[in-house]
């Protein structure tokens, strides 16, 4: 099974989030898709967690992570220099989370919001679920 993250497609900080993973990704081991479409209901569904969830998942070899833990296992695996963020693997889940938190209640407030998903370019389109 395909490293899949699950995202907010209709937040502007999420989509871009998505867009610097993928350019950081050339090797393809990521795939994405919207935590609002079908297929993000479906994986959400078989891995026990509400269809209302509102964070960044990533399920990896039928394990979930999601908050900041899922955030710092995809950049461990990115090109460059994103690799070192596992250094924040020594502060506490719970303080990560709660600055996580924070970000994700304003994000919609500080970078906007979509009225619907994007459709992805065609050259990344393989890499979308969805």
């Amino acid at each position: 099974m395909e490293r899949i993250i699950l995202f907010d497609g209709v937040c502007n900080l999420c989509d871009r989030s998505v867009q610097f993973i993928i350019k950081r990704d050339p090797q393809g081991k990521f795939k994405f898709a919207a935590l609002q479409s079908e297929i993000g209901q479906e994986l959400l569904k078989k891995h026990g967690f509400k269809s209302t969830i509102s964070s960044f998942v990533l399920i990896e070899k039928e394990k979930v992570y999601v908050k900041s833990g899922a955030a710092i296992r995809v950049s461990k695996q990115l090109y460059g220099i994103w690799k070192m963020s596992t250094i924040f693997l020594v502060i506490p889940p719970f303080i990560r989370d709660k600055l996580y938190d924070v970000i994700a209640k304003n994000r919609y407030k500080w970078f906007g919001k979509k009225d619907s998903c994007l459709l992805p370019s065609p050259k990344w389109k393989n890499r979308f679920l969805d």
